[in-house]
């Protein structure tokens, strides 16, 4: 019994033993195993990982080349437009030494005429020097041939030169002192027509605010219909229609019995075109009703606004003014639909500025101020309708409001000569607004009647006795009048100047005054041989 209980102990030790055994050889067997296939994976990690680096490389080295590439094709066209920007120097360079070229050749030229002028200005002094001499001796020759007759003279009369010369200073104080009484006539006169003229430019300007047939032309607008039938479409049912359209321009639209036509009335230009180009929209698009009136109107509205800024930047370069203030700018456009005795405001404005800086340039003066004070010298024009007051204390107003010059401010101030001139600037505006405005065609008077008032005025002079030739210029405003030196003395030449003014102030009606010239010349030509 207890031989079997041993056995049976040994027996179970054995295969514990055996147990432990195997499970030790399977723990060998499975480290190695283990360690066999991290090997293998490791193997095939490092094999993948020198594949990796090799393929980055093999790219890194293409990108490198692409890169080497571009950055040559780049810089080949950079050289390449380096080399046109060269060539284009180059040629300009070559282009302004050709035109330097010119220009001194044609110097060389002028400074060449202008010896062959100097000397031929020189041979006509010492032409002149000659005849002075001559002169001289013949007065001196006078002079004694009048001696003697002034001793016949006083043998025949029997009064001394004392005695005849008092007689002749009496006539003369006389004469004079008729003479100048005209003189003092004559002025107060023209002070009279001053005062007139200045009444009247009141009376037109506020004319020229009123709905009379006399400024029919510039405060109404016709539009074209393609049919009378148009005439009810535009009325509307019951009217609402042409209430729609007035409501929303601001104008009165006069539908009568003209055919195929309707007028647009109003003192605001720009209101009116408005309303003009809305009608030919709506005319030529066919839907005429109150709310496609309104959208059309908005659409014509920014037209025109477009429209004047416009205009008014083109006027500013036509001129070469180019720091105006935008909002002025505006305003200055807004002048291309006023018109003042026929003249469009904006044309009369950018010639005025013209003239005055030609006129400025002329006479050593500020170009600048003249030019801009020329350009604003009507622009309350703009805005009289609006506004209360002369155009000239708008304009100022809007001078001093976005901030003008003293100096263009006073050219604005007087061209009307509502204040005293202060500076050449305000007068030569004034003269070029003048000059702008009384030019043959520039307001109402027709060339035709313009063409008859010289004629006439020729006329006049050529009737005289003794006249050769007579020559109306300056727009009528000066007539020269040549005379035959050996019909008309000096003292006679005086004369005839008296009469010649006071027909003329008889038998014509003309603006402001005439300046009546005599030229009596005497010509002794005598040839060397």
């Amino acid at each position: 019994m207890n031989s079997l209980s041993v056995l049976c102990n040994v027996a179970v030790t054995a295969g514990v033993v055996s147990g432990v055994v195997a499970l030790i050889v399977g723990a060998v067997l499975g480290a190695i195993i283990y360690k066999i296939v991290v090997n293998k994976k490791l193997d095939k990690s490092k094999s993948n990982a020198v594949k990796i680096i090799e393929e980055a490389y093999a790219e890194a080295k293409s990108i490198k080349k692409e890169s080497l590439l571009e950055a040559k094709e780049q810089a080949q066209k950079v050289r390449d437009e380096a080399n046109d920007e060269v060539k284009e120097r180059r040629g300009e360079l070559q282009k302004q030494e050709e035109r330097l070229d010119q220009r001194e050749e044609y110097l060389t030229k002028k400074e060449s005429a202008l010896d062959s002028k100097t000397a031929q200005l020189e041979s006509e002094r010492e032409k002149l020097e000659n005849s002075k001499l001559q002169l001289q001796d013949k007065i001196k020759e006078h002079e004694e041939i009048k001696e003697q007759m002034l001793e016949k003279l006083e043998k025949i009369s029997g009064l001394t030169k004392k005695e005849a010369k008092d007689i002749l200073l009496e006539n003369v104080t006389e004469e004079a002192k008729k003479d100048a009484g005209a003189i003092i006539k004559r002025i107060e006169d023209e002070a009279k027509e001053n005062a007139d003229k200045l009444a009247r430019d009141i009376v037109v300007t506020a004319i020229q605010k009123c709905a009379t047939d006399l400024t029919s032309e510039t405060t109404v607008t016709s539009v074209a219909l393609p049919n009378d039938d148009m005439k009810g479409r535009i009325i509307g049912r019951e009217g609402r229609n042409i209430r729609s359209i007035e409501s929303a321009t601001g104008v009165e639209l006069i539908v009568d019995d003209t055919p195929e036509s309707i007028t647009i009335s109003s003192f605001d230009p720009v209101r009116r075109e408005i309303a003009r180009i809305s009608l030919e929209k709506l005319i030529l698009d066919g839907r005429i009703h109150p709310g496609r009136i309104e959208e059309v109107v908005l659409k014509a509205t920014k037209e025109v606004d477009r429209t004047i800024k416009e205009a008014g930047e083109n006027a500013c370069n036509d001129v070469g003014i180019y720091n105006l203030n935008p909002e002025l700018v505006k305003v200055l456009g807004r002048l291309k639909y006023r018109t003042s005795y026929g003249q469009n405001c904006l044309k009369h404005s950018i010639e005025t500025s013209i003239i005055a800086g030609l006129l400025a340039t002329e006479l050593g003066a500020n170009v600048q101020v003249a030019k801009r004070g020329g350009l604003l010298h009507d622009i309350g024009k703009a805005l009289d309708h609006e506004i209360e007051g002369t155009h000239v204390t708008i304009g100022v107003d809007l001078a001093k409001k976005y901030k003008e010059s003293e100096a263009v401010i006073h050219c604005i101030q007087a061209h009307h000569g509502d204040v005293p001139f202060q500076s050449v600037e305000a007068v030569i505006v004034q003269v070029a607004d003048a000059i702008s405005s009384s030019r043959p065609g520039a307001r109402r008077e027709s060339f035709e009647s313009y063409i008859k008032r010289l004629e006439q005025l020729e006329n006049i002079c050529n009737d005289f006795k003794g006249v050769e030739k007579s020559y109306a210029i300056q727009a009528g405003r000066e007539v020269r009048i040549i005379v035959r030196p050996e019909q008309i003395s000096d003292n006679e030449a005086v004369v005839l100047a008296k009469d010649v003014a006071k027909r003329i102030e008889n038998e014509m009606q003309y603006p402001g005054q005439i300046k009546v010239v005599v030229i009596r010349e005497n010509r002794v030509t005598e040839t060397a041989k």
